[in-house]
């Protein structure tokens, strides 16, 4: 079973804390506001589910510049896509905070030590504005120490607030104080056991609360022992989990496993945090000496080679064990070696080979799933797991299926524990994460039918019904995909459907699923975070004893969820469009640098184009006299290619989280993502030295300028490149036009609504600007290569081929940026390390239809006629205009030395009845593309 607490903890990343990161520190008073938002996101890459923000500091005025800091933080969405912790001692920054906070954010904190009044009034603003609020346990005599001074304060401070101002439960967070421990000092000896016993009592006795605390605090006595602090952390957390504990602000990189802290070592720990014996300390701090020379020996001796070898052991020893013991074992490790060998062995000791699976097998895949829902061990190996497992079971099927020949001739019948159906909906094309997620229901013995992509409303309903499917899961990638999710639930109860209705995918998101989808559908409607959390919900949905419950805590968030969003709308009104459009950011059009392209109109790319790229530094003349007639005769060399992979998203669909190449060295899941990347270079050689799949590629350039919010693309052929100076805008012939939204949220005075066009020459400037644009695919043979992996069992190399032909694709998409920079002369006098190209450390940008800063997927089909994508590269556009192959890229290129990536958020009502007029759409249409950013209620 797996453990649903541990599995649901949330980290509260500190480094953004002024007191807790002297980087972030240093960043803040020298005003590197670039290095803050660097600290930040770094955060969220590191897996953060939270960011708590401090700026306390005397020489630092704190309003301003928590105000300043959120605001910038909100323009950014890689790290806005995470909730906010407000932290300060001082209640009017945390007020300055909570008038800009983006979403529904933290306050920390609250609490009784200046007194009843104060504290309701500050709960009163708190509830006000929406946000959560973290409750210390102090009151005015002081901090609470003790486990019934802890319950006896946040016992009186819930009532203050629930009953008294109708403060919601949900909303309180306790931090009933974590205090240090291991200090000499006799009084402290039980401070970890009170916390424990605390954080139960008032979780039992206060309906709703959460639990949280600063978890570095417990091992502050050993500040500089790194190793006894990391297992006093993990330790800590594996009592305080079970003890109710839901967050806790922590360092990642400082938390061991539990399962794997040495015997000698936690049996000191927990005589310390469990208080078990008087010379607990004692002997911790004894044992520290010997710990660090243990552990300086092992680094030394371990030998990092052996973590991506194929040998399955260093020892065989385990061969030797009875056959049930080898299969548990070999699912465990996911060594498929023996394992037909090892089923065949069993299937002659077994009555049935049923038997095998519900014994054996099935009491492996239960330590899987233990280990992989504590967060002990990680999703590649739960996917070899698997693979295991489905090589197994394939080799019983044929005796199973006699068997159930003739148990289906007495009357008899064999069902799995669930049937879950699950699918990418109409016109999106991604399924790495739909296929995770059947293959982590699958281990579990549910029986999962997987529709694959593409796959129609009716299709799905009616293949729901053939197979009696319990749970039904829906999968999207792209902003349209949500609209269709909300119309298979609208037609689940129209055809009156009843069972359970999972949502899951980069898109999709609770609040999304609380406030579109729900309400359509009243038997169900869950959103599933991750792959680590979907046995957990489908197991309660499916138990008669568990889902009740397990309901009406979902429905009560979501209602929850729908009452926030309502509040923040009302809360948080738009600027006009006119507003929005005097707010843009300016230039001077006669001084700004507009870099002239080598070549306008298209080309398209092959490995026979490398010596003319090559050359093209030092010639451009001679690419542009060269390559204008160049035809697709060959694949890219991928070889080439893969040197501009970017790693870090490969880990994180993988659901390893943390920045690369650093994860390769976390003491979490360092040593899983050493072995995941060596599988992936392994995998991806053998797909360049077959030539698995074929890369191709268009980009292109135009003369253009901006017309309002438009960008209008000229015919090429009215611009002489050898000129200097080209035709004026009026006398050149329109052949499309790109349309832009903009940004309607009310900025400080110092910050700009910013729409793309801004960074295109306005027609009325007199001159003539130029656009790129680019779509480029390694996704050929990607989908026939994965089903040879899946038809052998192995879903394991099926997911990796996958995630490796997005990489290879994103991997062009920043090689062929960089050719185009070079077209265009400014980027001929780069001198980018890869890491540097990768970070994005150069002028422009190459921003996609359909992402934040252009949220309408209908300017792709503008783009690929311009380009004529689909004949130069093979990609086709789904009616929702997904791209095809899904290993593909496509978006724009801006030149301008200001331009920058940005969201454009919510849109009111007027801009989008401007932006049908502009498009030639009716409001409806256009409502239905951009339905996830609309500030208002469609009609």
């Amino acid at each position: 079973m797996v453990n649903n607490s541990a599995s649901q903890f949330l980290i509260i990343g500190e480094r953004t804390n002024i007191t807790g990161s002297p980087k972030f520190a240093k960043a803040l008073k020298a005003g590197d506001w670039d290095a803050c938002l660097a600290i930040a996101h770094q955060q969220v890459e590191n897996g953060a589910n939270v960011i708590d923000i401090n700026v306390d500091e005397a020489l630092i005025e704190g309003e301003s510049t928590m105000t300043k800091f959120l605001n910038l933080i909100a323009a950014e969405p890689d790290i806005s896509r995470v909730p906010v912790m407000i932290d300060s001692s001082k209640w009017t920054v945390l007020e300055a905070g909570l008038k800009c906070i983006q979403g529904k954010g933290i306050v920390n904190s609250i609490s009784l030590k200046d007194g009843e009044t104060e504290f309701l009034r500050r709960a009163k603003l708190v509830l006000r504005y929406g946000a959560a609020a973290v409750v210390m346990a102090f009151d005015e005599q002081g901090q609470a120490a003790t486990r019934d001074e802890k319950v006896r304060i946040c016992t009186r401070a819930y009532k203050l607030l629930t009953e008294r101002i109708g403060f919601p439960p949900e909303d309180i967070i306790f931090d009933p104080n974590i205090l240090t421990v291991a200090t000499g000092i006799e009084e402290h000896n039980n401070y970890a056991v009170d916390f424990f016993e605390a954080a139960k009592i008032i979780k039992d006795t206060l309906p709703h609360v959460k639990i949280s605390g600063g978890v570095s605090n417990v091992s502050f006595s050993f500040r500089g022992n790194n190793p006894v602090r990391e297992a006093m952390h993990a330790a800590f957390l594996y009592h305080a989990i079970r003890a109710g504990m839901d967050m806790g602000i922590v360092n990642a990189g400082m938390l061991g496993v539990y399962e794997e802290i040495p015997k000698d070592l936690l049996e000191r720990i927990e005589d310390v945090l469990l208080n078990r014996r008087p010379d607990s300390t004692e002997r911790l701090v004894t044992f520290a000496d010997e710990l660090k020379a243990k552990e300086a020996a092992a680094k030394a001796a371990a030998d990092p080679s052996l973590a991506s070898s194929p040998v399955p052991d260093a020892s065989n020893a385990w061969r030797s064990l009875s056959v049930e013991e080898r299969l548990s074992h070999a699912l465990v490790k996911g060594i498929d070696m023996y394992v037909e060998a090892d089923t065949e062995e069993c299937r002659r000791k077994y009555p049935r080979p049923l038997d095998i699976i519900e014994g054996p097998l099935m009491a492996g895949m239960r330590v899987v799933g233990d280990l992989f829902g504590a967060g002990k061990m990680f999703l590649p190996q739960v996917v070899k797991s698997a693979r295991v497992m489905k090589k197994s079971v394939a080799y019983l099927t044929p005796f199973m299926e006699e068997e159930k020949k003739k148990l289906v001739a007495a009357g008899g019948v064999s069902r799995a524990q669930g049937k879950f159906l699950i699918a990418t909906v109409k016109g999106d094309v991604h399924d790495i994460g739909k296929n995770i997620v059947g293959v982590v229901l699958a281990c579990n013995n549910y029986e999962v039918t997987d529709l694959g992509v593409m796959v129609a409303c009716d299709k799905i309903l009616a293949e729901a019904k053939r197979i009696g499917a319990d749970v039904i899961g829906l999968s999207g990638l792209i902003t349209p995909s949500l609209d269709e999710m909300v119309h298979v639930a609208k037609e689940m109860k129209r055809e009156g459907f009843t069972v359970p209705l999972l949502i899951g995918g980069a898109t999709t998101s609770p609040a999304h699923t609380s406030v579109k989808i729900a309400p359509e559908y009243p038997h169900g409607v869950v959103h599933v975070l991750d792959a680590s959390r979907v046995v957990n919900v489908v197991s309660a949905l499916l138990s008669d004893e568990q889902k009740p419950a397990f309901m009406a805590d979902i429905t009560a968030k979501q209602e929850k969820q729908r009452e926030d969003f309502a509040a923040r709308r009302n809360k948080r009104p738009l600027l006009s469009l006119a507003t929005s459009r005097d707010r843009r950011q300016k230039f001077d059009w006669a001084t700004v640098d507009i870099p002239r392209p080598a070549f306008l109109g298209t080309r398209t790319f092959s490995s026979d184009l490398k010596s003319q790229i090559s050359n093209f530094k030092s010639d451009p003349t001679h690419l542009k006299s060269e390559i204008l007639n160049l035809k697709f005769d060959e694949p890219l060399d991928l070889d080439e290619i893969k040197r501009f992979i970017d790693w870090g998203p490969f880990f994180s669909a993988w659901e390893l989280h943390g920045r690369y190449p650093d994860i390769l060295k976390d003491p979490v899941v360092g040593p899983e993502a050493v072995k995941l990347l060596a599988d992936a270079q392994k995998l991806l050689a053998q797909i360049i030295a077959e030539k698995r799949f074929t890369a191709k590629a268009i980009i292109g350039f135009w003369p253009c300028n901006a017309v309002g919010d438009d960008i209008e693309i000229y015919d090429p052929s009215g611009i002489d490149l050898s000129l200097s100076n080209g035709r004026r805008p009026d006398a050149l012939k329109v052949i499309t036009t790109f349309h832009m939204l903009r940004q309607q949220l009310e900025k400080p005075a110092d910050q700009f609504n910013h729409a793309l066009s801004d960074y295109i020459a306005p027609k009325d400037s007199g001159r003539i600007d130029y656009m790129g644009g680019f779509a480029v695919t390694a996704g050929h043979g990607v989908e026939s290569f994965a089903a040879e992996f899946r038809a052998q069992q192995d879903d394991y190399s099926a997911i990796m081929a996958q995630a490796l032909g997005d990489r290879l694709a994103e991997a062009m998409a920043e090689k062929f940026h960089k050719h185009a920079r070079e077209a265009c002369g400014f980027g001929q006098t780069e001198n980018l390390t890869m890491e540097e190209l990768i970070r994005e450390k150069y002028r422009g940008i190459r921003p996609a239809p359909g992402y934040p800063a252009c949220p309408d997927h209908t300017e792709k089909p503008i783009l690929f006629k311009l380009l004529d994508a689909e004949k130069a590269t093979g990609i086709t556009l789904t009616e929702s205009c997904a791209m095809n192959p899904a290993s593909s890229v496509s978006g724009w290129y801006f030149n301008h030395p200001d331009s920058k990536y940005f969201g454009v958020g919510k849109i009111g009502r007027d801009q989008i009845e401007d932006y049908a007029k502009r498009k030639g759409m009716t409001v409806a249409e256009t409502e239905k593309w951009l339905g996830p950013y609309l500030d208002y209620d469609t009609t």
